[in-house]
């Protein structure tokens, strides 16, 4: 996969072999703050509840300095791998992580595996020194995707997850749009992949500033109109809005269905 060099802001893009690109918003160590001392006071409130029985428990049958040693011996666990365990499990995800809607994922845009997210915050006890995270602090400045040194070491980086602002299909209602669809073929057979990546920019372009949807409807947008032989200055953002609303709802379309084309998408990059 490749990466896009034009980063206008804490957004990257990754291009995919097929050409398709998606979009993700990397954290900056401020937002990955009160995820990291969230997940610190549920390790805190684990060692201290769980230590606490057991010592009660091996007290009351004489045998306190076992249970001592047992919380010394947990302690270290849970602060060597709570971490590493959940984001294993979770996906990229520990809880506090995803209280505040983060996620660690591979450089590539895949999701981590086990050995990443273990060595990731292993590594944390690199990135702490001299005792204050300064490590940290000075790798993320240092890195477009604010990577500290276990993500450098790992491949990985932590980004927002766009909340959902609606499910299902979305009405298309800008006439410059609904008049581009009609010019188009009437029934459209698309990879799955483009499909999805045409969804997802339907769904998120509302929330997009105007550079960021030129950039990325750029990319399916330009083979597209070479495709269907319209002019040069058409908006690539009205185009890809066209082509969802004869994707999804080409019953709607009144126009006379047409021999269904294979389209296939080669973006230039």
């Amino acid at each position: 996969m490749a990466i896009s060099p034009d980063q206008l802001d804490t957004h990257i893009e990754i291009i995919t072999p097929e050409n398709i690109g998606f979009q993700y918003r990397v954290a900056g160590p401020f937002q990955r703050l009160p995820a990291y001392l969230i997940d610190l006071f549920l390790q805190l409130a684990i060692v201290t509840a769980v230590s606490l029985v057991v010592v009660i428990f091996t007290g009351l049958v004489g045998m306190m300095g076992l249970g001592a040693g047992f919380g010394v011996v947990f302690y270290f666990l849970v602060s060597w791998f709570y971490r590493g365990f959940f984001e294993s499990m979770w996906n990229g995800q520990t809880p506090g992580k995803r209280l505040m809607n983060l996620r660690v994922l591979s450089d590539d845009g895949q999701p981590i595996n086990g050995l990443q997210a273990v060595l990731r915050n292993i590594l944390r006890a690199v990135d702490l020194l001299p005792g204050t995270y300064l490590l940290a602090f000075i790798s993320s400045f240092w890195s477009d995707r604010f990577a500290r040194l276990g993500d450098l070491a790992c491949g990985t980086m932590v980004i927002v997850e766009e909340p959902r602002y609606a499910a299902g299909a979305l009405a298309i209602t800008e006439p410059e749009a609904l008049e581009l669809a009609g010019r188009l073929p009437a029934r459209l057979t698309f990879p799955q992949g483009v499909a999805a990546a045409l969804s997802s920019y339907v769904g998120r372009r509302r929330v997009l500033p105007w550079a960021r949807r030129v950039q990325i409807a750029r990319h399916l947008g330009e083979p597209l109109r070479e495709r269907f032989n319209l002019p040069a200055g058409v908006s690539y953002d009205l185009l890809l809005c066209a082509l969802y609303h004869r994707i999804f709802f080409a019953d709607l379309v009144d126009d006379v269905p047409q021999p269904a084309p294979v389209l296939a998408v080669v973006a230039e990059t």
